[in-house]
């Protein structure tokens, strides 16, 4: 049955199409051929449409606040716990909007922790713990130092410096304590009122006891 239908197909060729068979079928192949790299084309055509679209939905960063100088607590707001807040790092006092690499120093992201604080130590000496997230740079050697400077000059290339952290200044109680205690001093060195600071005078004229004595020696002799 295959066979008749091949030698019935092979006498219909050159009869429709004056091309041998073998002719025929490369010609098909070769359409065939083309048709799938045109079809690929297109395809691909319309992936390359459809990402712009998905990019459009996202909706653009709004332009980074100035915030002046706030504390560290203030700092921790801009963690990227909340979405509606800008995303907020300090480097060496200076704070930065690090909202456009929210990949890296958002939730989830590599740089996370540093993220709503002073990183200065820790960029200093790349460490992730959790003590050496903090401002205080002193007692790092001189190649901590240059690596925290160039992170410094990356964030200031980078990004926008939209504050500064205000340090706290610690309170001392010296001074009330020593007006308190010079208060004190003078008010102990000031005489009571009403009482005399004069010591009483010696006597000057000797008692009568005394006198006696004397002249009765003076009468024996």
């Amino acid at each position: 049955m295959a066979l008749q239908l091949w030698e019935t197909l092979k006498e219909a060729i050159p009869t429709y199409t004056g091309l041998s068979p073998a002719t025929f079928f490369t010609v098909l192949a070769l359409v065939l051929a083309i048709y799938y790299v045109v079809s690929g084309l297109f395809a691909s055509s319309d992936t390359h449409h459809e990402r712009p679209r998905s990019f459009e939905e996202v909706p653009p960063l709004p332009p980074p606040v100035q915030l002046g100088e706030i504390t560290e607590d203030d700092l921790k707001q801009y963690d990227g716990s909340d979405p509606q807040k800008p995303l907020l790092m300090g480097i060496k006092g200076q704070i930065y909007d690090v909202s456009q690499s929210r990949m890296f120093y958002g939730p989830g992201g590599p740089y996370a922790l540093f993220a709503g604080k002073d990183a200065s130590r820790a960029l200093a000496k790349m460490s992730f713990e959790d003590k050496d997230l903090t401002g205080d740079i002193s007692e790092l050697g001189p190649f901590e130092l240059e690596a925290l400077q160039d992170w410094e000059y990356k964030f200031m290339s980078k990004y926008v410096k939209v504050g500064t952290i205000k340090k706290a200044v610690p309170v001392t109680e010296w001074s009330t304590s020593g007006e308190a205690d010079s208060t004190e001093t003078k008010d102990e060195a000031k005489p009571a009122e009403g009482i005399s600071s004069e010591k009483p005078a010696a006597k000057s004229e000797e008692s009568p006891s005394e006198e006696i004595p004397s002249k009765v020696e003076a009468a024996n002799e």
